[in-house]
């Protein structure tokens, strides 16, 4: 079957990724502290967006998400910066002109210095509640003339899982309560900034990191067999609790009390989420899944099979809600696994929508290559280099998109 006519076919891309870590913000102090690459300017599309948007325009790729990153816009408590402002309404006003739709994430793993450390972050209510509120309300009242929908926190439980569980984002803790804290108060978060967009005429997704997890051993150990089959249900729980509350408006991380709350069922107007790889879960440890399957520099698998479980399973768990492609990409030097990977995905997206799943829209993540957070600029997910020279994946995305055959 074709594609819808009115499918939304687009590209993602953060603040941080694109533009460089914001000298106020959370990362940058981590970037300096030399516990990542330094991210400069991005990939310059705070210089080139208008060259960008053009670009993604005349491949049909005309929805797109970036982050309104909180840590220029607000670098200290209270006080906005006017040339910031100013930049983020030229960059929105700039897609309209070129006939983009812009979807705007307000949290994209970065946060400002002053409210992740001075003021307890998203686990703090009285924090939550005051600074988090405001930013959104402000945000909305001052860019939403100029924005197509939103997508308020980027994978809430890799914010979590990075920063307080793997130590390998800020803050660098590696504690499983403080994990199950910080991811409850995230979904919350998340919530929260639906509850004050939603009166606007945007439409509101989620997006959720989904990965199919599989129980593995190295040997046939069958006590081995079993702790892995209890870990990957332990780490499913944790990756789809936020499901159950968008179905019974019960939020329940694991080890942490239940938490209801009377609209969280049925919120969000759409079910997004972004789908990379399947993972094999040991007792002590990930692997690529399938076993046999080629890895990418970033040690995972690009599978496109997974793309179609996660929509299955999706439409299972949360039935009649109309789901949304965040993000799906292959991290590669070569673009001839990139196209084989892209053009897979996208038939498990049309079986899906052939039977009869309601799939909305496909984010590439992303346009143009930009900083990958702990690999630099060492891993290239982009349909375009950071010259804007088009690989051969540009070709393919643009014939899906347009229906024009490359």
């Amino acid at each position: 079957m074709a594609f819808p006519e009115n499918f939304w076919w687009g590209t993602g891309a953060s603040s941080t990724q694109a533009e460089g870590a914001a000298p106020r913000g959370d990362w940058y102090a981590w970037e300096q502290a030399g516990r990542a690459p330094i991210s400069g300017e991005g990939n310059g599309f705070a210089q080139r967006y208008a060259e960008d948007f053009q670009l993604y325009a005349e491949h049909g790729l005309t929805h797109h998400r970036l982050s309104l990153e909180w840590a220029r816009l607000e670098p200290e408590p209270g006080r906005h910066d006017p040339a910031a402002v100013e930049h983020y309404r030229a960059m929105l006003t700039a897609a309209r002109d070129a006939g983009i739709n812009v979807w705007v994430c307000l949290h994209h793993f970065t946060l400002p210095g002053w409210f992740s450390e001075d003021e307890g972050g998203f686990t703090d209510r009285r924090a939550r509640g005051r600074y988090w509120h405001r930013h959104v309300d402000w945000v909305a009242e001052t860019f939403g003339d100029l924005i197509y929908g939103w997508k308020p926190i980027n994978e809430p439980i890799a914010f979590a899982l990075l920063g307080w569980r793997l130590g390998l984002h800020p803050p660098g803790t590696r504690d499983e309560g403080a994990f199950a804290e910080v991811l409850e108060a995230t979904h919350l978060a998340n919530h929260e900034a639906w509850r004050l967009l939603r009166s606007g005429d945007q439409p509101v997704a989620t997006i959720h990191n989904l990965t199919p997890l599989f129980a593995a051993t190295r040997g046939n150990n069958p006590d081995e067999k079993v702790k892995a089959e209890a870990r990957t249900r332990m780490l499913d729980d944790y990756m789809w609790c936020w499901a159950r509350a968008l179905r019974e408006g019960v939020l329940e991380v694991p080890g942490r009390a239940p938490i209801e709350l009377d609209d969280l069922a049925g919120s969000f107007d759409l079910v997004g989420f972004s789908y990379y790889s399947a993972q094999a879960v040991f007792t002590d440890g990930f692997g690529p899944y399938p076993a046999d399957a080629r890895v990418g520099p970033m040690g995972n698998a690009p599978w496109a099979e997974g793309l179609g479980i996660v929509l299955r399973r999706l439409a299972d768990e949360l039935p009649g809600r109309p789901l949304l492609i965040d993000e799906c990409g292959v991290g590669t030097d070569e673009d001839t696994w990139r196209v084989e990977i892209l053009r897979d995905s996208l038939a498990q997206t049309e079986d899906a929508l052939a039977d009869g799943i309601d799939v909305r829209g496909f984010f590439h993540w992303t346009g143009v290559d930009n900083y990958e957070w702990g690999y630099g600029y060492d891993v290239s997910f982009g349909l375009f280099d950071r010259d804007r020279d088009a690989r051969p994946s540009a070709a393919l995305a643009k014939s899906w998109a347009t229906g024009v055959p490359s």
